[in-house]
C-alpha cells in the first residue's frame, strides 16, 4: 500500500507568480495523481482550489491532467499556469489573494478545528481559514506521522 501525505504547504504561501494557494494546490494535485494524498484531502476541492482556478481562468480538469501527465516541479507548473491562465494580471492576483486572506470558515468548522487541536474557542483564536487550515493540517500530520 502506498504511503500517503498530508499537504503541508499553507494556502497563505505564494510562489514567484505571487498567487496565494497555488503551491498548495500543486502539491495536493501532484500527490493525488500518484495516489499519495492523505484521505480527506481533495486534489481540487470546492474551496480555495476552485477559487484559485476560477481567479486564474484555468480549468480544474486541465490542471489535473497536466500534473498527472507531466509530474512538473513547482516552477514548471507555474510556467504552465502562466501560459494557460486567462487572468494573470496584477489586479486579478491581488483580488484573488485578498479573497484567500479574507475567507473565514463557518463557526462549526472553526470550533471543530480548534477543538481537535485542544484550543479554546474564544475571541483570541484564529478566525481566518488560512490559519485554521494550517492548524488542521498540523494536527492531521501529527496524527498520521508522529502519534
Amino acid at each position: 500500500m502506498a504511503e500517503t501525505y498530508v499537504p503541508m504547504i499553507s494556502s497563505g504561501t505564494a510562489g514567484p507568480l505571487g498567487v496565494l494557494h497555488l503551491p498548495r494546490m500543486w502539491q495536493k494535485v501532484s500527490l493525488e495523481s500518484q495516489g499519495k494524498l492523505a484521505a480527506g484531502y481533495p486534489g481540487i476541492g470546492k474551496g480555495y482550489d476552485a477559487m484559485t482556478c476560477a481567479a486564474l481562468g484555468v480549468e480544474e480538469q486541465a490542471v489535473k491532467d497536466y500534473i498527472k501527465k507531466n509530474k512538473p516541479t513547482y516552477p514548471e507548473f507555474e510556467a504552465w499556469v502562466k501560459k494557460n491562465a486567462k487572468s494573470l494580471d496584477q489586479q486579478s492576483i491581488e483580488k484573488h489573494n485578498a479573497a484567500v486572506r479574507g475567507y473565514h470558515h463557518d463557526d462549526e468548522t472553526r470550533k471543530a478545528i480548534l477543538g481537535s487541536c485542544g484550543m479554546a474557542v474564544d475571541a483570541s483564536a484564529f478566525k481566518d481559514a488560512v490559519n485554521l487550515n494550517n492548524l488542521d493540517d498540523w494536527y492531521e500530520f501529527h496524527q498520521a506521522v508522529l502519534k
